[in-house]
């Protein structure tokens, strides 16, 4: 009987107790659209780096706030993912100034 009310109360024990929690998985890639913003203004470019911003953290994900090693690799994720993408928004903004005509101005006179 003593063995029988042990074994309940460490059930009940760990009944209460959460299993291990794992983060979701993050996504694997997120595709920003900018068709609609005009690259060629700094509000189009800040409108665009806010996008790249929220598909790096939908990509990479998160980790709990106990686990400092998924933390760390969060972070490390975000920072090569964001360089990664702006190099690809840069090749965009560069790709609309190009329909830009040159303005050519007089200095001197």
């Amino acid at each position: 009987m003593k063995k029988l009310m042990i074994l309940a109360v460490t059930a009940a024990a760990l009944v209460g107790q959460p299993v291990s929690a794992e983060p979701a998985p993050a996504k694997a890639s997120v595709a920003v659209a900018h068709r609609d913003l005009d690259l060629r203004t700094e509000a189009g470019a800040k409108a665009l780096d806010r996008r790249i911003w929220r598909a790096v953290v939908e990509v990479c994900g998160d980790a709990p706030g106990y686990d400092i090693e998924g933390k760390n690799n969060v972070r490390q994720c975000r920072r090569d993912t964001r360089a990664m993408a702006s190099a690809q928004a840069k090749v965009a903004i560069a790709g609309a100034m190009r329909d830009q005509a040159i303005q050519v101005s007089s200095i001197g006179n």
